[in-house]
């Protein structure tokens, strides 16, 4: 059976296979909240063109989606499904941006890593790995923050465990990858792309192409579906 390949090398041998991971968008938490609530279920693609649509239409400021007509809040929405319904998150997530953070979300990036969290769990949509992601894509905290793609190849690879939930599964190979990967920023920025990318295009979860994967010599489940 090959031997686990380090987190490092995999993340080497993903950027040899994909390239530099683009800049992370967006960066801004709020804009960050809106992301993960203007187009639900919806693809990378599709949710940028969403969220574009809001941001000319009508603005990504909490203050600007907090007046604008719910219709034109759901013309963006309605890229995804569930219009209506995720028309009424962005509104509640304006409210409590205003009410509650004086309209700046950037105000939580400061706060200690346990209260920053439960801040932006306030907001709908946003879990812990959500969190975690707002933290690391505005350069705050070297958190991993796997989605469903990220941890399954973690799995697979032999790097993370498989656990009874999602949740233990996250919280345990968030752990390995700060021991692995340290406290740059950066690094686990790329690690969180790259990782993530590599679930979409190659080791998805019914077809795993591992005949062009980079990382099929050091994979201990090669070709086993997770």
């Amino acid at each position: 059976m090959p031997t686990t390949a380090p987190l490092r090398t995999v993340v080497r041998k993903l950027e040899r296979q994909y390239g530099a991971p683009p800049k992370p968008f967006p960066t801004d938490p709020f804009q960050q909240v809106v992301w993960e609530n203007v187009a639900y279920l919806a693809d990378d693609r599709r949710r940028r063109e969403a969220f574009n649509s809001l941001k000319g239409d009508v603005g990504v400021t909490p203050a600007a989606i907090m007046h604008a007509p719910v219709a034109r809040l759901r013309a963006a929405t309605s890229l995804g499904i569930l219009a209506d319904r995720f028309a009424g998150k962005l509104r509640e997530a304006a409210r409590i941006a205003l009410d509650e953070f004086g309209g700046d979300l950037r105000t939580v990036l400061d706060l200690p890593l346990p209260k920053a969290r439960r801040a932006l769990r306030r907001f709908p949509g946003i879990g812990e790995p959500g969190a975690d992601k707002i933290l690391l894509f505005a350069g705050r905290h070297p958190l991993l923050a796997p989605d469903s793609n990220a941890l399954r190849v973690l799995q697979r690879l032999g790097l993370a465990p498989v656990a009874r939930s999602y949740a233990a599964a996250y919280a345990k190979a968030r752990a390995m990858a700060a021991a692995q990967l340290g406290t740059d920023t950066s690094v686990m920025l790329r690690a969180h792309q790259l990782l993530r990318r590599h679930g979409q295009e190659t080791c998805t979860r019914a077809t795993p192409e591992c005949s062009r994967c980079l990382l099929a010599t050091t994979c201990p489940r090669i070709g086993v579906t997770a």
